[in-house]
């Protein structure tokens, strides 16, 4: 399930770069911000599957 939830969190993450990429290019502030939150939320949740892999080997 964790390689699932590490897609997922990929996804998350580079939907958020195109965010960050369209709302340069449109000078749109407010998608620029909401694609850096997604890009962040990402991170962490990623941060969070890595410290279970860590837990997870013996």
């Amino acid at each position: 399930m964790s390689f699932v939830d590490k897609a997922k969190n990929k996804v998350e993450e580079t939907l958020g770069k195109g965010k960050v990429a369209a709302g340069e290019a449109t000078d749109d502030k407010d998608l620029k911000r909401d694609g850096q939150a997604d890009q962040g939320k990402a991170n962490v949740k990623q941060a969070g599957e890595h410290v279970k892999d860590a837990v997870r080997k013996p």
